[in-house]
């Protein structure tokens, strides 16, 4: 697969998994393992020179996927350990935390 397909293939199962999870309560336990496992592999095979572009966005998008899945699941579980591989830096404070900034370029 061609590296912006894959990326994109990534983002996009990144944000729906964000916005599945986002303060739910009636989280859908058996398809959760399948949709992490799949987000897992993908963000291993990612290049590490594309992670380092994106990384921040990745720490934003499920980090709060993360805040949103403790309420749920605890702060233990299985599910927030292998969310927690794909991010870098610091989580983000809540799981309504929109506030960062983005960068636009001119090529």
């Amino acid at each position: 697969m061609h590296i912006y397909a894959q990326i994109y293939e990534f983002a996009a199962s990144a944000g729906a998994f964000e916005g599945y999870v986002y303060h739910r309560k009636d989280v859908d336990m058996n398809s959760l393992p399948n949709w992490v496992n799949n987000l897992v592999e993908a963000y291993q095979r990612m290049p590490s020179e594309a992670l380092g572009e994106f990384q921040p966005a990745i720490d934003f998008t499920i980090g709060r996927a993360i805040r949103s899945l403790i309420p749920v699941l605890g702060e233990g579980h299985e599910i927030i350990g292998k969310l927690r591989s794909m991010v870098v830096g610091d989580l983000p404070g809540t799981a309504d935390d929109f506030h960062k900034k983005k960068r636009f370029e001119k090529s």
